[in-house]
């Protein structure tokens, strides 16, 4: 087990790294803030969900999760349907214009990533990304455990501004 010194140096950490969430929120376009992001990326990676599920997923209240809905709904992103099991819910899907968003949203992420972590090596990228999905699960994440199956992550030809395809998870998720 670690040493109080380090679970206090890591607490620092958590503390410091806002400002990456942050600076990663900044690259979100003005009609998609960060609530919007999050809904998004959600509905791409686990698929359609009734708006009880995605308030579970988001962490967050019903009503905040029928505003963020709602703006999504105005802006033709998700679209919402009778669930056949309950006429009186609803479910909601990305649309098309949705999936193109979300697909910006991603390029807009990675790219920042690849940016800012350029004179990282491809193994302290993949470790830390194996640490933070450790750290994740570690606190039962209920998102933590995608029902689809991820997209393969991009060649690196796609860190260096090539064409290939990204992954699809904006900055903004929490």
């Amino acid at each position: 087990m670690a040493e109080q010194a380090q679970y206090e140096e890591l607490v620092r950490q958590f503390s410091a790294f806002g400002a990456v969430k942050r600076e990663m929120g900044r690259i979100l376009p003005s009609d998609c803030p960060a609530g919007s992001a999050a809904v998004l990326t959600l509905l791409g990676r686990h698929g359609d969900m009734r708006m009880s599920r995605l308030a579970e997923l988001l962490s967050v209240d019903m009503s905040v999760t029928s505003r963020h809905v709602t703006h999504l709904a105005e802006r033709g992103w998700i679209q919402r349907s009778p669930d056949p099991a309950d006429k009186r819910s609803r479910i909601l899907h990305l649309t098309p214009a949705g999936e193109a968003r979300l697909d910006e949203l991603s390029e807009r992420t990675t790219r920042l990533l690849a940016e800012r972590l350029s004179d990282w090596t491809d193994d302290e990228v993949g470790q830390l990304t194996r640490l933070m999905a450790r750290l994740r699960a570690s606190f039962d994440d209920c998102r933590a455990a995608p029902q689809r199956p991820p997209r393969p992550p991009a060649p690196p030809e796609a860190a260096a501004g090539g064409t290939a395809p990204t992954t699809r998870t904006p900055a903004a998720t929490t």
